[in-house]
């Protein structure tokens, strides 16, 4: 029997694995550990794996034990992990320079300028006056953001001077916390500026295949130009089969460019004017539901695909997939206040064409202005025959089912609504 070694990660990924007869060996942080995960895995590892110090002796001990034959990791804290370990035993895969190019975002930003002298332009943030030598090189808008983070956590838009201050402050009460406020996995440090990409923003899903990269579908995301919290995604993206393409090489280009060849990636990119421009890459799939949307849509399992692969227990796709009908996934937000109640969430997910009903949102709990993910609510995920319909019935059943709520600080009781979008035909929702 051959082994895995999964590094952090979902219930679904070591399902997958087992499915396809593989041992699995999982190092889970123990904030993320589950039931599920431990009846599934042959041996399970709780640790803080995100500190290599306390991994690396735990990965010899394995290896030693169990001869493990391929390392996997689906989750942004496990990714540079997961590619230490291979370098460690000698595998093949993404390597740990590789994995820092995507995690490091100026790193990335640094090695594409090196080869597209048109590439987004960057700089680090290391003291304030940083922010006025980077808006008299580049201009305004530009934006700021931390190298390493997830869920838009951490990024702003500076218009003009006059926003250096707010910035900067911002920056230094941030440094030095954790990502989100659920886990302790990612840590804020370092931030960086770079250039601000003007059009519509798009996520494309691809899978490499020994260097041949395949887009499996390209998402288009629902925002606001007031915040940089994602409100939604839809697949298929509705773009001309011109522009399809177009974002389809931009992404090829940029994978080539980072030296990547194997496994999932989940690469963000703007359509502006008639160009596609990078915003960033992670080497591992979509978060927010995506790979629920793909499942449905495409008929691509991306679990089955990205732990299979490594041992070529799966066939390769030939090409990029079509759609059968359209998926959406609808953000669920609410007024700054306290949540009161959370009700309706088990009768929603047993509704038609519902993929996926996750709130996050508990009584007691704080409700944010909304600034980036980790301030929405919760999310639903449906299909439908278009991305149109998909996205109305997502607002539908938010609507119908779903009751949060709220009570501001001036003692009024409001519900929580699913959030209105404007990239789609008129506002939905």
């Amino acid at each position: 029997m051959r082994t895995l070694l999964l590094v952090g990660g979902v219930d679904d990924t070591a399902v997958a694995a087992k499915e396809l007869g593989l041992r699995v060996l999982l190092l889970q942080h123990p904030t993320k550990i589950t039931e599920r995960q431990r009846q599934v895995a042959d041996v399970v590892e709780v640790l803080d794996y995100t500190d290599w110090t306390l991994t690396a002796p735990v990965v010899t001990r394995l290896h030693q034990r169990w001869r493990i034959d391929q390392v996997v990791s689906l989750t942004e804290p496990g990714l540079d992990i997961a590619a230490r370990a291979r370098d460690l035993l000698g595998l093949d895969g993404t390597s740990y320079p590789v994995s820092r190019r995507f995690r490091d975002k100026l790193a990335m930003r640094r090695h594409l300028v090196s080869r597209d002298a048109e590439a987004v332009a960057a700089a680090p943030l290391r003291d304030f006056d940083d922010l006025r030598a980077f808006g008299v090189r580049h201009g305004y808008p530009f934006v700021v953001k931390p190298t390493a983070a997830t869920a838009s956590i951490g990024v702003f838009r500076v218009d003009d001077p006059s926003g250096h201050e707010a910035v900067w402050e911002q920056v230094c009460r941030l440094r030095g916390t954790r990502t989100d406020r659920v886990s302790t996995l990612l840590v804020l440090d370092d931030f960086l500026m770079e250039e601000y990409v003007h059009g519509r923003e798009f996520s494309v899903e691809t899978f490499s295949f020994a260097g041949r990269h395949v887009v499996v579908t390209i998402t288009e995301k629902m925002t606001d130009p007031g915040h940089f919290a994602e409100l939604g995604h839809a697949v298929p993206a509705r773009l001309t089969e011109d522009a399809w393409d177009r974002v389809g090489e931009c992404v090829a280009t940029f994978l080539d460019h980072l030296g990547f060849t194997d496994g999932p990636c989940h690469t963000e990119v703007r359509l502006s004017g008639t160009r596609a421009r990078i915003i960033e890459g992670h080497h591992r799939y979509g978060g927010d539901a995506i790979p629920e949307l793909v499942r449905a849509v495409y008929g691509i399992d991306l679990d089955r695909l990205a732990v299979g692969w490594p041992f070529r227990l799966v066939d390769p796709l030939p090409d990029s997939p079509a759609p059968r009908g359209a998926g959406c996934v609808r953000a669920v937000v609410g007024p700054p206040g306290r949540v009161l109640s959370v009700e309706g969430v088990p009768e929603a997910a047993r509704q038609p064409d519902v993929l996926a009903v996750r709130i996050s949102a508990r009584p007691g709990d704080e409700v944010r202005p909304l600034r980036d993910n980790w301030d929405r609510l919760g999310l639903v995920a449906v299909t439908g025959p278009t991305v149109v319909a998909a996205a109305q019935r997502g607002a539908r059943l938010v609507d119908e089912f779903i009751r949060i709520r709220i009570r501001d600080d001036r003692g009024a009781v409001h519900l929580a609504r699913v959030a209105e979008v404007h990239q789609l035909t008129g506002a939905v929702g």
